[in-house]
């Protein structure tokens, strides 16, 4: 059974009611991080993913879509509204198989700051359903261990 999350604009990132953001300063080239971010194993070092997919084949563009599992029992199905090859990619949350989710959108940045160095900037808004309101203690929990977890990948990376 699948639940449809509301339509979304990526702007929601700004305003949702729940909004997690962290900015990485990573001693890597962007393009080694964009890489790491849109690739077949992408976010594999967060420990809440239990399973990436994306549903789309390459080249990713605008409209390419992904699937994605976390904790192993809540899946989000997701499409991405802009790609800017190299540097910014944003998803809006099409549907949940759990009516956890009204409105759910992510956007990364990526941006070079010298030739060996690069900054990821990650943000996700969030409104969650009825249902999903008291499970927020718990989303907050997850969005800070996608956070740590990516920190420690990418100053291990270095």
């Amino acid at each position: 059974m699948a639940f449809a999350c509301a339509p979304t604009e990526v702007a929601f990132v700004d305003t949702a009611p729940y909004r997690f953001a962290e900015t990485f300063h990573i001693d890597q080239p962007a393009a080694e991080v964009w890489g790491q971010l849109t690739g077949d194993n992408a976010l594999h070092w967060c420990r809440a993913i239990t399973r990436l997919t994306w549903t789309s084949p390459r080249p990713f563009a605008v409209g390419t879509t992904r699937s994605v599992r976390v904790l192993g029992m809540i899946g989000l199905d997701e499409r991405y509204d802009v790609w800017e090859e190299g540097r910014r990619k944003a998803f809006v949350g099409l549907q949940c198989n759990l009516p956890l989710l009204s409105r759910v959108a992510e956007e990364y940045i990526v941006e070079p700051v010298t030739d060996s160095s690069s900054t990821f900037n990650w943000k996700i808004g969030v409104e969650p359903s009825g249902a999903g309101k008291p499970g927020m203690p718990l989303n907050k929990q997850i969005f800070a261990s996608l956070f740590k977890d990516t920190r420690k990948y990418f100053a291990a990376m270095t």
